[in-house]
């Protein structure tokens, strides 16, 4: 009677391993993007936050700006999805007041101003689906440049005299969008 026992229990963990080995989840590899986020304040023991933002971070790996985000095309602001944005109370932009919750941040980038937009529109991916009339809010700001090249790009936060900035850098270009309380 012992030989059909251990049999049966060789047999039972031969199963198990053979299951336990196909079951086995694949990862893939690193996005050549990662998200990241920026949030205001910025201090991560602050937990009362007044905007953040969630994006994907495109590298230039010797490629331009334009080519990458065209002027005059709406874009992303970023790679994969297009960039969330949440406001955490109501703020403006520009004349427009935006009730806080979640929206999509897109941008039309240009030579001398960049135009930022608003859209209620959520789960996008890209701006292969844009649509203006789920526009929430719109301002033109002006372009600068910066002193270095930023190889990814970027979003950070600061302070200004009347609300916040969120500021917008790839390669030499700077653009600073202004939220005001």
């Amino acid at each position: 009677m012992k030989t059909p026992t251990l049999l049966s229990t060789i047999t039972m963990a031969l199963l198990m391993l053979f299951t336990l080995n196909i079951s086995a989840q694949e990862f893939k590899g690193l996005d050549k993007s990662p998200m990241d986020a920026a949030a205001f304040p910025t201090d991560y023991k602050n937990a009362n936050k007044l905007i953040k933002v969630v994006y994907s971070r495109p590298q230039l790996k010797e490629r331009s700006l334009e080519k990458l985000a065209p002027n005059g095309k709406v874009w992303r602001t970023g790679a994969n999805e297009a960039t969330e944005l949440t406001l955490y109370t109501d703020m403006m932009l520009g004349d427009t007041k935006i009730a806080a919750g979640t929206y999509t941040f897109y941008v039309i980038p240009g030579e001398k101003e960049w135009t930022a937009i608003i859209s209620k529109d959520l789960n996008v991916w890209g701006s292969y689906f844009y649509n203006e009339d789920k526009d929430v809010a719109r301002i033109s700001v002006p372009v600068t440049e910066g002193k270095e090249s930023l190889e990814s790009f970027s979003i950070a936060f600061t302070e200004s005299e009347n609300g916040i900035d969120m500021h917008l850098g790839w390669d030499k270009a700077r653009i600073a969008v202004p939220f005001t309380k």
